[in-house]
């Protein structure tokens, strides 16, 4: 009876979170997005400043820097932060900058990490709006517009994320991580809108108010994601958080099963940092708004090592004739795995019809989507069960230096 209950909760997470995702993304693009008319014309343009951290990024640069001149604002600044690049990353923006008087460089000596290169970024920023972005990001010529709507209307607003869409398409994993962003990713931003805090803002398109950072100390400098912190930072003090699909940015993911394992892990390990940092804040009545997003990660958690118990019983029942009550006879769901993959199916859909309005074509992805249920779960409950451990036995304090990810082929 234990591992039936067990059995039954690993099987009925993942459908219970399909219907709550797709529940809140369509509730949220009917009453928030659908009838969201064009912002027009901005009470004021304010200069803002775009952050671009980059360690060892030599191969795309140039082409981040030179996208942004299509941008349809007209006041801007570029901060550039080198954090301790071994390769060309330093000539090439000394060399861009001779020509792009918008352009700034911030050099760090030794790589900091990234948390460190946006706050040093931050302080040499000379406007309160910030917008940051990795450096193999194309922002779309409107984003900046999105964004600043938010921030000169809403004076609570202190971040805001953005609507990161994958344009490397060369493999299996690539396509499969395009469906992703726009019916797995995109969707839990909407639904966690919903319920009014969001678990993290897209490390890649993000944009801030220089004073909500000022107020929680900018970013840390000792988390694998310090997109994942400052995000937590910033609704324990009250600051809201948004997402803005409109704002797009099209970047570069991993391509092969190596480099979506480390990017994962690091996400995973990232998230329970957070869990373990902010844990005794949430006790306060106060900050009952994040109750579901802890919730819900701490749930994920333990399904993760629920799925892989289950899996090692089931290995174990054929090995040793376990006693009633412990044995798993099978892990193949039957009937009700086919109802799983349907509703994920049916998910997954719903994502795609919800972004087409951002990406004509999307729907030839759905194709690859069909195995991305599977793929998902399990390297989900992989990483987390390896991160976890990781992330509480990491010592406090130790600097969380940072290598120039996976851009795919």
């Amino acid at each position: 009876m234990v591992m039936q209950g067990i059995y039954s909760f690993v099987f009925h997470y993942p459908l219970f979170m399909a219907f709550a995702l797709m529940f809140g993304g369509f509730i949220y693009h009917i009453f928030r997005e659908r009838s969201t008319k064009k912002i027009g014309e901005l009470p004021s343009m304010p200069l803002v400043s775009i952050l671009i951290p980059c360690h060892n990024e030599e191969k795309c640069i140039r082409e981040t820097v030179n996208y942004l001149d299509l941008l349809d604002y007209p006041e801007y600044e570029i901060i550039a932060i080198n954090d301790g690049s071994t390769d060309r990353t330093f000539d090439i923006l000394k060399d861009m900058q001779r020509t792009n008087n918008r352009l700034r460089v911030v050099t760090l000596s030794s790589n900091q990490g990234k948390g460190m290169s946006l706050t040093m970024g931050a302080m040499a920023a000379r406007s309160e709006y910030i917008i940051c972005i990795d450096a193999d990001a194309l922002l779309d010529r409107e984003a900046v517009n999105y964004f600043m709507w938010h921030f000169l209307n809403f004076p609570r607003v202190g971040g805001i994320t953005g609507n990161p869409r994958v344009r490397n398409r060369t493999s299996i994993v690539g396509k499969i991580q395009v469906g992703e962003f726009s019916s797995i990713v995109g969707m839990i931003k909407r639904t966690q809108r919903i319920l009014g805090k969001v678990y993290t803002v897209s490390g890649v398109i993000a944009a801030f108010r220089k004073r909500a950072l000022f107020s929680v100390g900018f970013w840390s400098n000792d988390m694998v994601t310090e997109d994942i912190d400052v995000s937590w930072k910033l609704q324990l003090r009250f600051w809201d958080i948004r997402y803005e699909p409109r704002a797009l940015c099209w970047i570069l993911m991993p391509e092969t099963i190596g480099g979506l394992w480390r990017q994962r892990l690091r996400w995973s390990q990232g998230g329970s940092e957070v869990l373990r940092k902010y844990t005794k804040n949430l006790f306060e009545w106060t900050q009952r708004r994040m109750w579901p997003i802890y919730l819900e990660t701490l749930v994920s958690i333990v399904w993760a090592y629920l799925f892989w118990l289950t899996v090692v019983m089931f290995a174990l029942d054929r090995i040793f004739d376990l006693p009633p009550g412990i044995e798993v006879r099978t892990i193949i769901p039957g009937w009700t795995g086919v109802i799983l993959a349907v509703i994920c199916l049916f998910q997954l859909s719903v994502g795609l019809i919800i972004d087409s309005r951002f990406e004509k074509g999307i729907y030839r992805m759905f194709f690859w989507l069909i195995w991305y249920p599977l793929i998902y779960w399990i390297i989900n409950a992989l990483v987390t069960v390896v991160g976890f451990p990781r992330a509480m036995l990491k010592r406090k304090g130790t600097p969380a230096v940072w290598e120039s990810p996976d851009r795919g082929f």
